[in-house]
C-alpha cells in the first residue's frame, strides 16, 4: 500500500491529528485485583479485505478564522514491573536528534527554540525529504554515517551484550530468561565450528523436515533457500565484518507516521481495482474505522502532552507538537485520498453494478412518499431537537455521533435560533429504499438525508433557513487510577463513565457549512481551528461496512471455509483432542485451520471430561455468544476448578469483558482482574486431568485471542502441547498471575515485562557470535508492529555483524532497512489482504529455535503487559513455521517493501508474476475460498 511523503510544522501549522501518546516505560509494582502506498501490483488471484483498525483552544467568544486554519478534505477525492530501562541507546546528557536525514534545526539565539523559519525545509521525521510550507523542494534525504557518529551519537550508542551461558537449577528452570536446548549454547556451538573449520559455513542446527501437511511450501532442496532474499536486495554476508561501535541519532522512524503508512497502506487495497468490488468498500470503511481510533487514543495522547506542556520527545527526536502538525499534513493526504476513492471511483463503480447511495432528491415520488410514512411511524418519535438559548444551554455532543446543525428563523420577528438533531445511532445508516430485498439492485438513502428532508415536522412554525452535518472525536485516552485498595472492577466502571466526555479532539463538518456556524461550534465545542476537517462528502464512511449486508457474490470474496486439522481429523466420533496431544504437539494455523475444531474443541472436550480435575484459561477479548465462555461455565457448574483471568481493560471492550467476569462468577468460575499497572494479553489456557496415577497437563498457547468470530478473520498460531516442561511453566505463570508468586524466568517460554525483551535481544547476540564462528546464520520475525529501541538497536548490530534479517511486519516499522553500514543486511516487508496478519513468530537460524507468541516488539507489550513467548521445538511443527517464513518472503509475493526512506513499495513490480500469501497458505492447509 502506498504511502506518502512526511511533511514538517509549517509556521501556522496543519489541523493536527491525535490519538495516544506512549505511557511512561515505568510501572507500578504489581498487586494484584480478583473478584473482579501506492496502489499493490494486481494479483493473478486477488486478496480482497474483511479484514477485519495542537494549537491552544479558543476562549469563549473568539471567532474562527476560516481559510487557512479550516481543514478542508479535497472535494476531488512476567509480570512485574521493573525501573524502566532507558531506550537504547540514550543516555543522560545526550542530544536530542535531529529528524531523521537532516541537520537539527537552527535555534534562536536567546530561548533556544526553533524559529519558524530554521523548521522550513527540514525533512520529515521518517526521514523522508519533506518540502517546505511555501515553495522550497524536495532534496534526497541524507544517508546515516555511523562510522563518523558525533559525540552525541556515541552517547547513544548500543551495544549487543555477549550471549551469557544458563546456568539450570535443579528443576531445569534456565535462570537467564532465555530457554536453550542443552549442550547448544552460543559458545559450545561457536567451539564446535571453529574446530571444525570455521572458514566453511556449518550446517544450521534447526531440523528441517517438513511436515506431510506443509511440505509442498518448502522450496528447493537447499536449506539456504529460507533466507532468499527480495531481488533488488543485496546478497547476504556470511562473515562479520568488524562491527560499528555507535549507532546514528536518526536511526528510527516516527512511530505515528508510521501508523499512518500503515492506514495508507489499508486504503490502497480500497482503490485496487483488483479487488471485488464490495471488499474494496470495506476496506475504505476499515480505514475510516482505524482512523477513528488513531484520533481518540493516539492524537488525543499527543494533544494531551501538548497542551499540559509535557514536551518529551519521541525516538526520533521529535516534540508532540511536530509530531501533531507532521501528523495533520500527512493526514490531510490520505482524506483527499479517501474523499476521492468513494466519491470518484467506487460509488460510480457501484452504481454501474446497480448498488446506489443517493440523496433524496434522487428519489422518485412514490420512494419519497414511502420513505416519509416511514419517518413519521419509525424515526419521528426518536429525534429530540435541542435549541440553544439562554434559557437551553449547548447540548453535549457524544463522541462519533452524527449531528445535524440547524438554524431556523421566527417568520413573526425574524429571530434565528441555533438547534442541534442528533442522528440516531440504534437505526442502521445506510436505509435500503426497495421494499424487494431479493433484487440485485440496491438503493440505500443515508438517514441524514431522510431527517433533513422532515426538519419542517421538528420546528413547527419555524422556517429552516439551513442544515449541515457534523461529527466530534473526543479523546479516548483515559488510564484507570489502580488504587491497591479499591476493587480495580469499580475503578474501571467510574472511568468509562467519564470517557464520554473527553475532551474534542477532532471535528469533521459539511464542506458546505456556513462560517457563522462553524464559528458558533468552534466556540461551544471549544475546538481550535487546525482541528476541523472539511469533508466535500458523506461522512463517517465506516456506514460502508453496511454494503457487506448486499447479496451480491460475485462482488465479493469467495466464501472461505477453513479446513479441520488433520491431527484432529473429522469421523462419526471426533478424535479425542487429549489422545492426540499425548501422540505429539500440534500447530494450528488460523483462519486456514478451523478454531472451533481444534482451540474451542479443546476447552469444550476438557468441559465435559469427567477426568479433567482444572481449567485455567486467560480472556481478553472474546466474542459476545462466546463458546468458550460457555464451556467454561459448564466445567464449574459440573464441580472442577476454573480459573479465568478476564483482563478488563482491554480497550474498548472493558464493559463487554465486565459483563463476562460478573457472569463467569454468577457459574462458580473463580474470576481475576490481573495485576495492578498490566494488562494481561498473553493468550494461554491449561487443563489438568487425572490419567490413573499420573496427573497430567494439556495446554495451549497463542498469537490470537479466544474469540471463534475473528479467528475466522485473522491470521494466527497456537501450539497445543502435552509437553511436561511447558505444564510447569503455565502453572507457574497462573500462580503468578493469581497469587502472590514473582516468578519471571521459565524452563520454555519468555514472558514480559521481564523476560521477552532480554530474550529476543540476548538471542540475536548469539546469532551475531555464531555468525562470527562462521555457521549460517539469519534473523527472521514476523509481527504486527516494530518499535521497541532496545529490539531495533540489537538488530542493526546483527546487521553489521553480517547477518541477514527479514523483517514482516503488519503495521507501524521505527527501523530503518538499507542503511549502508548499519541496516544494509535487513529487509522489511508488510502483507495486508484478506485475513488480518496477526501472528509473531521469531527465527533464529544458527540458534536453531523458534517462539511464538502473543508480544509485538513495543514498549507496551515488554514493559506495561504481561505477554508469553513460546519456543516450538518439534522438527515438523518448526518447518511449519519455516514454510509461513518461506511464503512471505517469497519475492514473487504480493506486498509492500520499506525502502530507506521510508516509502512503502508495492511489490513486485506491476506487470511481474504475483503470488498471493494467503492464498497460497489457504491451498496447503486445504481450506476453501
Amino acid at each position: 500500500m502506498s504511502t506518502a511523503d512526511g511533511n514538517p510544522p509549517a509556521t501556522e501549522g496543519p489541523p493536527a491529528r491525535r490519538r495516544r501518546a506512549a505511557k511512561p516505560d515505568a510501572g507500578p509494582s504489581p498487586a494484584r485485583h480478583t473478584g473482579s502506498a501506492a496502489k499493490p501490483a494486481t494479483a493473478a488471484t486477488s486478496t480482497s479485505g474483511s479484514a477485519s483498525a495542537s494549537a491552544k483552544k479558543p476562549a469563549k467568544g473568539e471567532s474562527a478564522k476560516r481559510g487557512s486554519t479550516r481543514k478542508t478534505a479535497a472535494p476531488a477525492s512476567a509480570l512485574r514491573t521493573t525501573a524502566p530501562t532507558k531506550p537504547a541507546g540514550k543516555t543522560k546528557g545526550s542530544s536530542t536528534s535531529a529528524p531523521a536525514g537532516t541537520s537539527k534545526p537552527a535555534k534562536t539565539a536567546k530561548s533556544g527554540k526553533t524559529t519558524p523559519e530554521a523548521a522550513k525545509g527540514a525533512s520529515g521525521p521518517t526521514g523522508r525529504t519533506t518540502p517546505a510550507p511555501a515553495t522550497a523542494k524536495a532534496v534526497p534525504a541524507a544517508k546515516s554515517k555511523p562510522g563518523k557518529a558525533t559525540p552525541a551519537a556515541a552517547a547513544k550508542s548500543t551495544s549487543v551484550p555477549a550471549a551469557a551461558k544458563p546456568t539450570s537449577d535443579s528443576a531445569g528452570k534456565t535462570t537467564s530468561g532465555a530457554a536453550k536446548p542443552a549442550g547448544t549454547t552460543a559458545k559450545s556451538r561457536a567451539a564446535r565450528a571453529t574446530a571444525s573449520g570455521a572458514g566453511k559455513p556449518a550446517p544450521s542446527t534447526a531440523v528441517k523436515t517438513a511436515s506431510p501437511v506443509l511440505a509442498a511450501a518448502r522450496r528447493g532442496p537447499g536449506a539456504d533457500e529460507e533466507f532468499r532474499a527480495i531481488p533488488s536486495a543485496p546478497p547476504a554476508v556470511t562473515t562479520a565484518p568488524t562491527a560499528v561501535e555507535t549507532l546514528p541519532d536518526d536511526r528510527y522512524f516516527n512511530r505515528e507516521l508510521s501508523w499512518l503508512d500503515f492506514n495508507a497502506r489499508v486504503l490502497a487495497l480500497g482503490e485496487d481495482e483488483s479487488q471485488p468490488l464490495l471488499e474494496r468498500a470495506k476496506f475504505l470503511a476499515i480505514f475510516a474505522s482505524n482512523l477513528d481510533e488513531f484520533y481518540m487514543v493516539r492524537v488525543a495522547g499527543l494533544k494531551r502532552r501538548d497542551d499540559t506542556g509535557l514536551s518529551v520527545r519521541s525516538a526520533d527526536g521529535l516534540t508532540p507538537r511536530e509530531q501533531l502538525d507532521y501528523i495533520s499534513k500527512r493526514n490531510q493526504d490520505l482524506v483527499e485520498r479517501h474523499t476521492a476513492a468513494f466519491k470518484e471511483h467506487l460509488r460510480p463503480q457501484l452504481a454501474e453494478q446497480d448498488i446506489r447511495i443517493v440523496g433524496w432528491a434522487d428519489l422518485s415520488g412514490a420512494q419519497q412518499l414511502r420513505l416519509s410514512s416511514y419517518f413519521s411511524e419509525q424515526i419521528f418519535p426518536v429525534l429530540t431537537p435541542l435549541a440553544v438559548d439562554p434559557a437551553h444551554p449547548f447540548p453535549y455532543i457524544s463522541g462519533l455521533s452524527l449531528n445535524l446543525a440547524v438554524t431556523v428563523r421566527d417568520p413573526h420577528g425574524g429571530t434565528e435560533r441555533f438547534a442541534r438533531v442528533k442522528v440516531p445511532s440504534n437505526v442502521p445508516r445506510l436505509m435500503r429504499v426497495e421494499t424487494e430485498r431479493a433484487s440485485r439492485s440496491a438503493t440505500f438513502l443515508p438517514l441524514e438525508e431522510l431527517i433533513a428532508a422532515h426538519l419542517g415536522e421538528l420546528f413547527t412554525g419555524m422556517e429552516v433557513t439551513e442544515h449541515h452535518v457534523f461529527r466530534v472525536t473526543r479523546n479516548a485516552d483515559f488510564e484507570v487510577e489502580e488504587d491497591r485498595d479499591e476493587d480495580l472492577l469499580q475503578a474501571l466502571e467510574r472511568e468509562l463513565a467519564q470517557r464520554r466526555f473527553g475532551p474534542p479532539v477532532r471535528l469533521e463538518v459539511a464542506q458546505d457549512m456556513s462560517e457563522h456556524m462553524l464559528e458558533l461550534l468552534l466556540r461551544e465545542l471549544e475546538v481550535a481551528p487546525e482541528d476541523v476537517v472539511e469533508v466535500p462528502g458523506l461522512l463517517d464512511l465506516t456506514c460502508l461496512f453496511q454494503l457487506s449486508g448486499v447479496d451480491r457474490k460475485e462482488l465479493k470474496d469467495r466464501p472461505f471455509v477453513p479446513a479441520t486439522h488433520p491431527a484432529f481429523g473429522e469421523r462419526e466420533t471426533p478424535k479425542s483432542v487429549f489422545a492426540t496431544l499425548r501422540e505429539g504437539d500440534v500447530l494450528v494455523h488460523h483462519p486456514y485451520d478451523s478454531f472451533s475444531t481444534s482451540v474451542q474443541r479443546f476447552i469444550e472436550q476438557a468441559a465435559a471430561d469427567s477426568k479433567v480435575l482444572a481449567i485455567k484459561q486467560t480472556l481478553y477479548r472474546t466474542s459476545g455468544d462466546s463458546p468458550i465462555v460457555d464451556a467454561l461455565i459448564d466445567a464449574a457448574e459440573a464441580g472442577k476448578q476454573v480459573v479465568a483471568l478476564v483482563e478488563i481493560k482491554a480497550r474498548f471492550d472493558e464493559q463487554a469483558n465486565i459483563t463476562w467476569a460478573r457472569t463467569l462468577e454468577r457459574a462458580g468460575v473463580h474470576v481475576v482482574y490481573g495485576l495492578v499497572g498490566l494488562k494481561t494479553h498473553c493468550k494461554v489456557s491449561m487443563v489438568v486431568r487425572q490419567e490413573g496415577s499420573t496427573i497430567r497437563r494439556y495446554c495451549h498457547l497463542g498469537t490470537g485471542n479466544y474469540n471463534p468470530k475473528t479467528a475466522r478473520l485473522y491470521e494466527d498460531l497456537g501450539l497445543l502441547t502435552a509437553d511436561p516442561s511447558i505444564g510447569a511453566d503455565i502453572t507457574d505463570l497462573f500462580n503468578v498471575l493469581t497469587g502472590y508468586s514473582r516468578q519471571d524466568t521459565y524452563r520454555t517460554i519468555l514472558t514480559s515485562p521481564h523476560g521477552i525483551r532480554r530474550g529476543i535481544v540476548r538471542a540475536i547476540g548469539e546469532e551475531i557470535e555464531l555468525a562470527r564462528a562462521g555457521l549460517q546464520a539469519g534473523i527472521r520475525i514476523k509481527c504486527n508492529s516494530l518499535v521497541d529501541e532496545q529490539v531495533i538497536d540489537a538488530l542493526y548490530h546483527a546487521s553489521q555483524a553480517g547477518v541477514p534479517v527479514d523483517v514482516v511486519v503488519r503495521g507501524i516499522c521505527a527501523l530503518k532497512p538499507g542503511v549502508e553500514g548499519l541496516s544494509e543486511n535487513i529487509r522489511v516487508r508488510s502483507i495486508l489482504g484478506r485475513f488480518l496478519e496477526h501472528s509473531r513468530v521469531f527465527h533464529f537460524r544458527a540458534g536453531g529455535t523458534h517462539w511464538i507468541g502473543s508480544a509485538d516488539m513495543m514498549h507496551r507489550n515488554l514493559d506495561r503487559r504481561i505477554e508469553a513467548l513460546v519456543r516450538v521445538k518439534d522438527p515438523k511443527l518448526t518447518a511449519e513455521l519455516d514454510a509461513v517464513f518461506d511464503s512471505a518472503l517469497d519475492p514473487a509475493t504480493r506486498c509492500w517493501v520499506l525502502s530507506t526512506n521510508g516509502e512503502w513499495q508495492p511489490f513486485p513490480a506491476a506487470g511481474s508474476q504475483v503470488r498471493d500469501h494467503q492464498t497460497e497458505l489457504a491451498k496447503l492447509h486445504g481450506a476453501a475460498g
